[in-house]
């Protein structure tokens, strides 16, 4: 339990895995009152707020769920009034934001949490302490790929606003690729069909590349299906004495964009981290510089996709 009192932005589908995580653990929890919110409301029994200054104001820890073009806005305004945030994947719309909360969060001396949950699957992170502990030599080669439903909302699909497969689904996976193989010298990209203009239409599927600096090679593929598709990620990781595999198959869960939870649930278990490290003083599992290399591949993907070649990939972020 915990006397936490923690604010949220944002109604869609990630919310309730938020808000029952949160109630798991314990907080208060307010929600500001936006399209869909004065039902969570009802039926989680949260306290609503008409404004976000009046949101802000009335908590500990602003948790920023809300569509990936909002994210800087709400995270500085929270940040200047010294409240802790937690904000969904992606931190930001391009690297650039994301390093401009990461910088207002550490002069502001406030934590700042970016929630790549897959760090928090069990599988995943199974996979990575045996990455770490040798138990198949170095990697050589990794591949991952994520497959679900289309979403139904229309801003993921205008990659100048906040949406595209890469920034909002395929972010999973890339985040896995650096966490697992370590910073990338070079990114190529490709997606079919491409963008017209800056609007994906689907059925769309992306391919990136990244070379990483060790020589390992990470092929990462995101795939946006037709209705009603459900959810598939699968990661498999080969190196000089053996390998690995990680697969959703058989894993229960909605049709809809959402991950299913293995053995854990992984929701909780990042929130837990956060609130855990903000007591012990600690770091969390993902850090914010995390979240800005995160985004940083994004952008450097889409610099791939726009140049028909390979970029460099981004330089390793300094800071928390």
């Amino acid at each position: 339990m915990t006397d936490l009192r923690v604010g949220i932005v944002g109604a869609g589908g990630i919310a309730p895995p938020h808000i029952a995580a949160w109630l798991e653990i314990g907080a208060e929890i307010s929600i500001l009152d936006r399209r869909g919110a004065a039902a969570l409301a009802a039926q989680h029994g949260l306290t609503l707020v008409p404004t976000l200054d009046e949101l802000i104001d009335a908590v500990d820890v602003v948790d920023i769920i809300s569509p990936t073009s909002t994210h800087t806005a709400i995270a500085l305004a929270a940040i200047a009034r010294g409240r802790d945030v937690v904000c969904e994947k992606p931190l930001a719309l391009t690297a650039a934001e994301a390093a401009d909360i990461v910088r207002a969060a550490s002069e502001a001396g406030v934590r700042l949490f970016p929630a790549h949950v897959v760090r928090y699957f069990g599988d995943y992170a199974r996979a990575k302490q045996e990455v770490d502990a040798g138990v198949i030599g170095d990697l050589v080669e990794l591949t991952f790929r994520r497959t679900v439903a289309a979403p139904a909302v229309a801003w993921f699909y205008d990659q100048d606003s906040g949406g595209g497969i890469i920034r909002d689904l395929m972010i999973h996976d890339l985040d896995q690729a650096v966490w697992f193989a370590g910073p990338v010298a070079r990114v190529s990209a490709t997606q079919t069909p491409p963008a017209d203009g800056s609007l994906v239409t689907p059925p769309v599927s992306a391919e990136v590349v990244l070379e990483h600096v060790s020589g390992a090679v990470s092929r990462v593929r995101a795939d946006w299906a037709e209705p009603g598709t459900p959810f598939h990620s699968r990661a498999e990781l080969f190196g000089t004495r053996g390998a690995l595999r990680v697969d959703s198959a058989g894993d229960t869960g909605d049709a809809g964009y959402l991950p299913p939870a293995s053995d854990t649930d992984p929701y909780l278990t990042q929130l837990a981290d956060f609130v855990a490290a903000r007591v012990e003083q600690r770091d969390t599992r993902v850090t914010p510089a995390d979240g800005v290399l995160a985004v940083a591949l994004v952008d450097a993907a889409y610099a791939a996709l726009a140049s028909g070649g390979a970029v460099p990939g981004p330089s390793a972020p300094s800071g928390p």
